[in-house]
């Protein structure tokens, strides 16, 4: 069993059968705004992580970050978990019928 070739597939099968399970039941079956706060969080993570990069570069290059370069990747960053948080919190929820009786 080699790690790496097991995280990967693993990792992209994962990850493929989610994206396949928002667009059949959220989009294709009836749309649900809980895809917008998903979206929304890959971008604003997708964000952070560039001004984080940014940030460290500046760090490492000059040995100063800007107030706003910092305060920009904070922002994406909080923002990016508070919407994929709201949006798992809502795919709980459409789904709540699917829990078994305890």
């Amino acid at each position: 069993l080699k790690i790496r070739k097991v995280l990967f597939t693993l990792s992209w099968l994962i990850l493929r059968l989610f994206m396949r399970r928002m667009v059949q039941k959220y989009i294709i079956r009836d749309f649900h705004p809980l895809i917008l706060f998903y979206f929304a969080g890959f971008v604003s993570s997708l964000l952070a992580i560039i001004f984080f990069v940014r940030s460290m570069a500046l760090w490492i290059l000059v040995n100063n970050i800007p107030d706003i370069t910092f305060l920009a990747f904070l922002f994406c960053g909080i923002s990016g978990l508070q919407l994929t948080l709201f949006a798992m919190l809502f795919d709980m929820e459409a789904n709540r019928d699917l829990k078994g009786k305890a």
